[in-house]
């Protein structure tokens, strides 16, 4: 039964090949105007957000990781035997899953009527984060990563001869649309080779920089877009210390340093970054980097969001939170639905190009699960060129750029830290308020003994 069953699924893989490559023939020839994209998809909670996906009808998704959710996540435990959190923690709270269970969950995942829909009508590719790669915050240490880029790379068809399917790591560059109207798409892979958290060591490892660099040097294309599991621009972790800490570029500031001076070097122009992670979207931008701005356009997540762990009364203060917590690189306009210029709730990305417009435009969105738009940003094309063109010297530009030129370890300490200068005086009042209710408590006992015994 073994061996009749391996014919039979390589069978299935090169036919699901055959009718990708001849649905998506023409992707070559034909201008791409609408790109999706998304990540955190917990495959066992509900996703409605695939039908606003769908009407948004993109020629191109793009996965950004965290496509299941693999890992097994323990309960919180502070006291007891096995202890998961707090100081006195003695047990990890992820764990990886079997082969078996992965295979499992990206079964379920798939097989989404929704999502389905968008596989027989838009070419869909993607990376990788943390928890399809197999575990929570892993990086090149996992030992399971060989078989789960299998998987993985199994859940988006890719042919059997991919040489995705032979490298270490799942990174890949896709080149769409004819000649003057070229979108070219790096895939890059911030997990197979990451060295450790607080390391400042590699994202990528040699063999992808060398790769990623053959790329940008590679044939012309209008607009490059360089998709991030993890945030690229934004370093949220520098204002949120020592509260909490994500995962992004910024926290290798070695790598993302080289990876803007590569950029630079290259003269690649048209570069727009997308990534997920952090279960809220956002569009940031940094003007001094490569002598045009780089844009994040950050979607997290399809499913997983960080309003949805509040009750709805209490899902203000997240967004009073993200309002007073510093961030200089997040585009504010008016086109935000909140006063923070973050979306909270369940979203996906969307990239809608303008060819005929004179500069051609690009409109950068976060949508939420009706498909509204939540936060929005027009760019020019004429705008994404490297020094020395018309737009680099208009004087009107340069002081347009001065507020995204700062970045977020280089604010000064009352700013930078001043979430967590609330959250602590808030706890102190409060411990304050609990000591000041215990002292009264004791004092009116006291009182009332020292009454009953004189009566």
């Amino acid at each position: 039964m073994a061996s009749s069953r391996v014919p039979s699924n390589l069978h299935y893989i090169l036919l699901s090949s055959w009718c990708l490559s001849s649905l998506f023939a023409s992707a070559e020839d034909s201008p791409i105007t609408r790109i999706a994209f998304g990540s955190c998809a917990n495959q066992s909670a509900p996703q409605p957000i695939w039908e606003a996906i769908n009407k948004f009808d993109p020629q191109v998704f793009i996965w950004l990781g965290d496509n299941i959710y693999g890992d097994i996540r323990k309960p919180n435990r502070l006291f007891g035997k096995e202890r998961t959190i707090g100081p006195w923690r003695n047990s990890p709270r992820f764990v990886p899953s079997s082969e078996s269970e992965m295979k499992l969950r990206y079964a379920k995942a798939k097989s989404n009527p929704g999502y389905a829909r968008l596989q027989r009508k838009a070419r869909v590719i993607g990376t990788w984060d943390d928890h399809d790669y197999g575990l929570n915050d892993a990086g090149k240490e996992f030992d399971r990563k060989v078989v789960n880029q299998r998987l993985m790379l199994d859940f988006l068809d890719e042919p059997i001869d991919s040489p995705r399917r032979k490298q270490a790591g799942v990174y890949a560059s896709y080149m769409f649309g004819p000649s003057n109207r070229r979108v070219k798409v790096i895939v890059l892979d911030t997990r197979y080779h990451r060295d450790p958290l607080r390391s400042d060591g590699s994202i990528l490892g040699d063999t992808q920089w060398g790769w990623l660099e053959d790329e940008l040097r590679g044939p012309h294309s209008e607009i490059t877009i360089i998709a991030s599991s993890v945030q690229v621009i934004s370093n949220l972790s520098a204002t949120t210390g020592p509260l909490f800490y994500m995962e992004s570029w910024g926290r290798f500031p070695k790598e993302r340093k080289r990876l803007f001076q590569l950029i630079q070097d290259t003269k690649r122009n048209g570069v727009i970054f997308i990534s997920g992670d952090v279960h809220f979207g956002e569009i940031t931008r940094y003007d001094c980097a490569v002598g045009y701005p780089l844009y994040d356009v950050t979607s997290s997540g399809l499913v997983q969001s960080v309003e949805k762990v509040f009750p709805r009364p209490l899902r203000f203060i997240v967004r009073l939170l993200f309002w007073y917590t510093p961030n200089t690189m997040r585009v504010i306009n008016d086109n935000c639905r909140y006063r923070s210029c973050t979306y909270g709730q369940q979203n996906f990305g969307a990239i809608s190009i303008d060819w005929d417009a004179n500069p051609a435009t690009v409109r950068l969105e976060i949508r939420d699960v009706n498909g509204i738009t939540a936060l929005s940003t027009n760019v020019s094309l004429s705008e994404l060129q490297p020094p020395g063109s018309k737009s680099m010297t208009d004087p009107t530009t340069k002081g347009k750029s001065q507020r995204h030129c700062t970045l977020e370890v280089e604010l000064q300490g009352i700013t930078r830290y001043r979430l967590a200068v609330l959250v602590y005086f808030i706890i102190a009042v409060l411990a304050m308020a609990l000591v000041g209710l215990i002292i009264g408590a004791v004092l009116t006992i006291t009182a009332c003994v020292y009454k009953c015994k004189l009566d």
